[in-house]
């Protein structure tokens, strides 16, 4: 059986570990309450054809990009099911932008989470994209399965001791 407690943990960069080298849920009791927000963003790839299917909302399935929205927000709301380690947060607004980008075949996804609480909203922010574009997938997969998931990533977080961080090339 796998141990971590054959290999030393320096416990100043694993707050997922305690001392035994187990995994635990970080306690965020004594942390302040304060406003959290994170941004992210991601694409999916696809045929000239099934974009325009999507844009014209002639899918046989249905308005794609409106139950991509709806899908990624309960994806936020449902993050601390998936992600172990996840604290279940009171989530107090999701954004869901899906748009269109005719040039490059893609839909970009730009999702906006906040919370007022004692830990960040990425991980929710991040699953609400992701979810998203999976949801596209899934409906014009019968179309197109050689669509393409990329570029998920945090562009923007505020709230809490660290404050502000931006994506440099965002």
């Amino acid at each position: 059986m796998y141990s971590l407690t054959n290999y030393p943990i320096d416990m100043t960069y694993t707050p997922h570990f305690n001392q035994a080298g187990e995994a635990h849920m970080v306690d965020v009791g004594e942390k302040a309450i304060t406003q959290r927000t994170a941004v992210t963003e991601g694409f999916i790839e696809m045929s000239p054809t099934t974009l325009q299917t999507i844009i014209a909302g002639e899918h046989k399935k249905g308005d794609v990009l409106a139950i991509a929205r709806i899908a990624g927000i309960m994806a936020s709301k449902k993050t601390a099911d998936l992600i172990p380690l996840c604290h279940p947060l009171p989530i107090t607004y999701v954004e869901i932008k899906l748009n269109a980008d005719i040039e490059n075949n893609r839909v970009c996804c730009q999702t906006i989470v906040k919370t007022t609480g004692q830990t960040g909203v990425e991980i929710e922010a991040l699953c609400a994209t992701q979810i998203a574009l999976l949801t596209i997938y899934d409906m014009c997969k019968g179309v197109d399965r050689g669509m393409v998931i990329q570029s998920v990533q945090l562009l923007k977080k505020e709230g809490g001791k660290s404050g502000l961080w931006e994506r440099k090339n965002a």
